[in-house]
């Protein structure tokens, strides 16, 4: 069975049922999540005139590749209303790969580990919850460390919500 760490993040429509709408669809498509995080909000990062954005990190178990894991979680994506019109702009859903195994993948459609781990706290925090002690295979630190390192000056807050 391989790992895949996934970053989930919405700022439109209802976040926090795209968020639970993404947990089912990658069980059920994917594999079992072994671990998820906390969700946390964020400020938008990159595009900044936005809703701020609740995230949460998932450690699923799967079967398939990288590569069947990302035309996956695009197909998720999809399903789930997601359209791409700005990069780095809103979103319903938006379903990030940032590790699979120890592996470094680095093609035109998939980049792993995900290129901007290091640079965006609202993917760290999340991570550094369930998985502190995992090494970044390029950088050769761990999660915790590249939080510790990180130069992102955006607010990451846990969140509390009933629907949880």
């Amino acid at each position: 069975m391989n790992r895949v760490y996934i970053l989930l993040g919405a700022n439109i429509g209802d976040p926090w049922q795209q968020l639970a709408a993404a947990r089912l669809e990658i069980e059920e498509r994917i594999g079992s999540i072994e671990l998820q995080s906390s969700i946390y909000e964020s400020e938008a990062w990159g595009v900044t005139d936005q809703p701020v954005f609740l995230n949460q990190v998932l450690a699923v178990s799967t079967a398939y590749s990288a590569m069947e894991c990302l035309d996956i979680a695009l197909d998720i994506e999809r399903d789930l209303g997601r359209v791409r019109l700005k990069k780095w702009g809103s979103r319903v859903i938006d379903i990030d790969l940032l590790y699979f195994n120890e592996e470094i993948i680095n093609t035109e459609r998939l980049k792993l580990p995900h290129p901007y781990i290091q640079e965006r706290n609202f993917t760290l925090v999340p991570l550094v919850e369930i998985s502190p002690q995992y090494l970044h295979p390029v950088l050769k630190k761990i999660n915790k460390t590249l939080l510790l390192e990180s130069k992102d000056t955006l607010t990451v807050k846990k969140h509390i919500h009933e629907h949880l």
